[in-house]
């Protein structure tokens, strides 16, 4: 289950299920362990009542520990689900003797085995039959969903703060997604539940409304449809693996209803300051007219610059302290198929916060933008072509010169021939008429700029998605960060990073570095997410295991 709903690249099995082929044959009964299903589960009775149950949408329990969950959507979980122990114990060294490859992006972090159906251990073999052909037709029977033969299967392992965030599955033909767990004594606190969304007016996910904790031979199958919103939570246990085979069976595709796309946000002009305010808030450094024209140098080359100790000590300081207050008023911020932050209810801000707000947003900071980087983010900044002009003008005279005088002579022969047959054919036409001077109307500056305060912390994250309005759209990135724990690394989250559309390598990653402001140029081809928060970022700032701990941000995107 490793998909996002809106940007099909998140998906790491797809490339494997396309190499490996979508029709399976039937598997040779030669080299494999059998499986076999829960007698119970084969039971006329027992087939009849969940099927009633699950074609209704309600809800199933039935003495041998199986469930139907109807809310947020059907959820299906069978305890014990094969009955030879010696099969599991075999299946799952099976497995572990695959090589897997680290996933990680946007959307999770994990370990994966390729497609199963390209293994030949006895154990995986027998369960590829087993689920190919004799579960693959329970499943028709029950659900009553017009399956055919494709099915995806992987194994997946899960280690401390490995997660798959909040997506629904749907792509292609997938009609029914399942996990069959095979891990060891496993409890509320180890993490890795498998969380279920409820949705919003929207379709879009608004909580987790229920959380199924993986446990040895269960086997768990739902419906994928647009609103089965789902997340593996972070593991938070440093000494065990969420071992599980996931996949899906396919069927036909449903229809799926418009995405919705949320609406631009907000968009203001500069603020007015006093004139010599700027130079409380900001390094000297920075407001120096040589230095800035090196930092112009430096960003024109990569479209990115980080400027240290960018706010006076003073006034950092004095922000570090103010956003700790407990006036703020915080609003986490979604949905979580696209984002998971807080940001601040800016009339709650205290003075100081505000004040630091209308100096990054100010027509001096503008202008100082526009010295940074050369965009047109001031009507005093020069025009962003103007360097081109001046080449090609350079490259006309350079043409001219080496013409020679004779080349020379003729053009400007010919100009003023044609100057005098153009005016006397002018003095005709008007006789004596006012002249009618035509002035190319010089093009609109109307720098913007938006700005919002966040607040990060374990669990917080953002993602890419094909709706994303903002990204839509040329701009700069500013931003400044507040309070980073000390001996922040990589392996912690909370970076941010930059990929171009329908790739996976990165462009650029920014780490969380107290003081700094980042400047980053994107255009309409370049995505950006900040990684998922884990676990470890608590541990390093506390050694605590259940404190919470908070880096804040100041984000604005100028628009020219």
């Amino acid at each position: 289950m490793t998909s996002n709903c809106e940007n099909k690249r998140h998906d790491p099995d797809t490339h494997e299920a396309s190499k490996s082929g979508k029709k399976r044959k039937k598997t040779g009964s030669s080299n494999l362990v059998p499986a076999d299903l829960n007698s119970c589960y084969e039971e006329k009775s027992f087939k009849d009542n969940l099927g009633a149950a699950f074609r209704g949408r309600a809800a199933f329990e039935h003495e041998s520990g199986a469930k139907l969950h109807n809310d947020p959507f059907s959820c299906c979980v069978l305890p014990n689900f094969v009955t030879d122990t010696n099969f599991l114990q075999g299946l799952k060294d099976d497995l572990l003797g695959l090589p897997f490859k680290e996933k990680s992006n946007d959307l999770y972090k994990f370990q994966q085995s390729g497609a199963l159906q390209n293994y030949s251990s006895p154990h995986i073999i027998g369960l590829r039959k087993f689920l190919y052909e004799d579960f693959l037709c329970w499943l028709r029977e029950v659900t009553g969903i017009a399956l055919n033969d494709t099915v995806d299967m992987t194994c997946s392992k899960y280690n401390y703060t490995d997660a798959l965030l909040c997506h629904d599955d749907e792509l292609g033909g997938r009609r029914i997604a399942f996990i069959f767990y095979l891990l060891p004594s496993w409890t509320e606190q180890d993490g890795g539940s498998l969380d279920l969304f409820n949705v919003d007016e929207h379709g879009q996910p608004s909580k987790v409304v229920k959380s199924l904790f993986p446990k040895w031979n269960n086997f768990v199958f739902f419906e994928v449809n647009p609103v089965s919103f789902h997340q593996v939570a972070e593991v938070l246990c440093e000494d065990k693996c969420r071992l599980s085979v996931s996949g899906w069976f396919h069927g036909s595709p449903i229809d799926r209803p418009t995405p919705y796309i949320e609406p631009k946000p907000e968009l203001h002009p500069h603020y007015t300051i006093e004139d010599d305010e700027i130079y409380h808030w900001v390094n000297p450094l920075y407001l120096d007219v040589l230095n800035q024209s090196e930092i112009q140098d430096r960003f024109t080359n990569d479209s990115e610059i980080e400027l240290e100790n960018f706010l006076s000590e003073a006034k950092y300081e004095m922000i570090c302290e103010a956003l700790e207050s407990a006036d703020i008023r915080w609003e986490r911020r979604g949905p979580a198929n696209k984002r998971n932050y807080e940001r601040a209810d800016r009339s709650t801000l205290p003075e100081v916060v505000q004040e630091c707000l209308k100096v990054l947003q100010s027509e001096h900071m503008f202008l100082t933008m526009s010295n940074f980087t050369g965009l047109k983010l001031h009507e005093s900044a020069p025009d962003n072509d103007s360097d081109d002009d001046d080449e090609e003008e350079e490259g006309e005279r350079a043409e001219e010169a080496e013409a020679g005088k004779e080349g020379s002579d003729k053009k400007v022969e010919e100009k003023d021939e044609k100057a005098e047959e153009e005016s006397q054919e002018q003095e005709e036409d008007t006789g004596n008429s006012t002249e009618i001077v035509v002035v190319e109307p010089k093009p609109v500056c109307n720098p913007r700029c938006r700005a919002e305060v966040r607040r990060w912390s374990h669990g917080c994250y953002t993602l890419m998605h094909d709706t994303d309005t903002e990204g839509s759209e040329f701009a700069l990135d500013a931003v400044i960060q507040f309070n980073c724990p000390i001996g922040w690394q990589m392996d912690h989250g909370g970076y941010i990073t930059y990929i171009a559309k329908a790739e996976d390598d990165e462009l650029l990653s920014i780490c969380p570095e107290s003081n700094a402001l980042s400047l980053v140029y994107r255009d309409k081809e370049t995505l950006r997410f900040v990684k998922h928060v884990n676990h470890r970022f608590i541990q390093m700032d506390t050694g605590e295991k259940d404190s919470v701990v908070y880096m804040y941000d100041i984000r604005l995107v100028y628009y020219e």
